[in-house]
């Protein structure tokens, strides 16, 4: 079955043009115009990859991003006019994994697709293949399932968020710095900035409240197990 694209852009004229380099590779491409309609489509075909603008009318692309995140690591190329660094850092920040500022190659589009595609894939096979249960504390990683448990109750996470907590899960207590963390979930050619762990880090505790994640000043996070 061919991979799957999400593709969410209001210009006609750049929307045809990308869809089509895209069909051109072989995937299947599903294109609308407003964000409101892609979620749609986020929650019924559950697209590969998205290929998403900023600029939309009705809910925005760092909405649409954010809303994504909730549930998915899916990966996010956005496109965009707003060719600012706050904008790409922003973008980068709410999930974004990749940015391409207007105008842009088509070809340089397909190329960054087919890499995330790849290295999504990979993710997903790794995470079939893992079959280790992982215990610190209060906190149970199930990897074969890829379930987290928190004082007996299981907590929904990302991709992302349980490679993160597998990561800080593996070698408690140990001070792992923000760019090391960046290579380790994200991969060693992600282009944001290390606020994205920042970002990553807030979520899981938000989720988990008591989960003893310290923060090393100027350096980065170590999960503490706490011994009684």
């Amino acid at each position: 079955m061919n991979q799957m694209i999400g593709l969410v852009e209001d210009d006609p004229n750049i929307r045809d043009i990308v869809k089509a380099y895209l069909e051109k590779e072989g995937y299947q491409v599903l294109a609308v115009d407003t964000a409101e309609k892609a979620w749609d489509i986020f929650q019924e075909k559950k697209p590969d990859i998205w290929v998403l603008d900023i600029m939309l009318p009705g809910m925005d692309g760092y909405e649409f991003c954010k809303k994504i995140r909730q549930t998915s690591e899916v990966p996010i190329i956005i496109i965009s006019a707003k060719d600012e660094e706050v904008d790409k850092i922003l973008g980068l920040e709410l999930g974004g994994d990749d940015y391409l500022t207007k105008p842009f190659s088509p070809r340089e589009l397909v190329a960054r697709t087919k890499r995330h595609l790849k290295r999504w894939e990979a993710m997903r096979l790794n995470a079939e293949e893992e079959q280790e249960t992982i215990k610190v504390g209060a906190l149970e990683l199930n990897e074969s399932e890829r379930q987290a448990y928190f004082n007996g109750k299981e907590v929904e996470v990302t991709t992302k968020e349980f490679e993160m907590l597998k990561i800080l899960a593996s070698q408690e207590n140990r001070a792992f710095s923000r760019e090391e963390l960046l290579i380790k979930v994200w991969g060693e050619d992600y282009y944001g900035s290390d606020r994205a762990v920042d970002d990553l880090i807030k979520r899981l505790r938000k989720k988990m409240k008591e989960l003893p994640i310290e923060t090393v000043w100027g350096h980065g996070y170590r999960l503490r197990e706490k011994r009684s």
